[in-house]
């Protein structure tokens, strides 16, 4: 036990660099020394002996750290419970702004209408809902050929709306 002791009396001075760094405060940094020590002298018991106690110290330091981070965030939390209806509280009275939405929705039915009547009027059967052979035999045309119609339409559309692609990542 007194052997214990001095063990991590001695790795202190290892500890204090690396409290010094989470804390970027000297009389924090003392303060959560202070606490490491006292945690594991009070821990003494859940300490295996042929464990890395430097390495047992440090995860001690660290992990009263981020709880202590993780009380400051959630005591410096703003919970606004009052009824004034001030912009904090408007997010349910807000209404969207549609206006990007309808500028792609302009842009998709210019790029469609930019397509030959000979795949657009596949197109947009088969964006309406029909199945390849429904269009095939009302248009009167080999189901290969409607195939062909639809995947060259989506490929145009694809080149013109290139500026709403998704990057990729």
């Amino acid at each position: 036990m007194l052997d214990f002791n001095r063990s991590i009396i001695s790795l202190s001075t290892n500890l204090q660099p690396y409290a010094i760094n989470l804390t970027k405060d000297m009389d924090g940094a003392k303060d959560l020394l202070q606490e490491t020590m006292l945690r594991a002298l009070a821990n003494r018991e859940k300490f295996k002996e042929g464990t890395n106690l430097k390495a047992w110290l440090f995860t001690i330091m660290k992990n009263i750290f981020i709880n202590k981070y993780r009380k400051k965030v959630k005591r410096n939390t703003l919970i606004d419970t009052t009824d004034n209806h001030y912009y904090i509280n408007s997010a349910g009275n807000a209404t969207n702004n549609r206006a990007e939405g309808n500028f792609v929705l302009d842009d998709l039915n210019y790029a469609i209408d930019g397509l030959s009547a000979d795949y657009k009027v596949p197109f947009m059967m088969f964006y309406t809902g029909y199945k390849y052979h429904e269009i095939a035999a009302h248009l009167k045309l080999p189901l290969g050929t409607v195939k062909s119609r639809i995947f060259f339409a989506r490929k145009a559309l694809k080149e013109r709306l290139q500026p709403y692609a998704r990057p990729v990542r």
